[in-house]
């Protein structure tokens, strides 16, 4: 009997050797296979392994620039003070130096050698953007000024009559605040 006719008396057999035929006749016509699911486990690993170490290498750079910038805060706070105290080096030079000469020294040479000193104070404190807050006659300012207490006589209300103490301020921020009296003012 033909292979035709063995396939005829058994539908069966004819069903799946046509879908041997089919599935064998696309290997052979060069269509891509699908992956086994072995190689798709794999490949989603080694994607996570790559995922992984780039996230380690994002979480190291960040530990590393944290460390950096906290390393960069603690030299900035350290040496904050450094050109300052090297300014005002000179002034105790100068003291030092006032000092020094004994007991010869007359009144006039030590006070003008103390109004040098004084000078190269301030220039410091110019250089230094220390500024010297001293009201007198100005409108009286709780966030530059702390009222010691209240004095009759001509004049504004509220108004700076004397300066016991002046202020600084650096940058704008009250170091310390003057120490003044204020006028209650001719109408009190």
């Amino acid at each position: 009997m033909s292979e035709h006719a063995l396939n005829q008396e058994n539908p069966e057999v004819e069903r799946q050797g046509g879908e041997n035929a089919q599935a064998g006749g696309n290997d052979d016509a060069g269509t891509e296979r699908m992956p086994s699911l072995e190689e798709l486990l794999r490949q989603a690993e080694l994607k996570a392994q790559e995922h992984h170490d780039a996230w380690l290498r994002a979480k190291a750079e960040t530990e590393n620039a944290r460390r950096r910038a906290q390393e960069d805060i603690d030299k900035a706070r350290k040496f904050a003070l450094d050109r300052f105290a090297a300014d005002l080096l000179p002034v105790k030079d100068s003291l030092e130096a006032a000092l020094a000469t004994g007991d010869e020294v007359s009144v006039e040479s030590l006070k003008s050698g103390v109004e040098l000193t004084l000078k190269q104070l301030v220039s410091v404190f110019e250089k230094n953007n220390i500024i010297e807050i001293n009201p007198l006659n100005g409108k009286f300012d709780p966030n530059y000024h702390q009222a010691i207490g209240m004095v009759d006589g001509e004049g504004e209300a509220n108004t700076v009559a004397s300066v016991l103490q002046k202020g600084y301020a650096l940058h704008d921020r009250v170091v310390r605040p003057a120490l003044v009296m204020v006028r209650k003012g001719s109408g009190s």
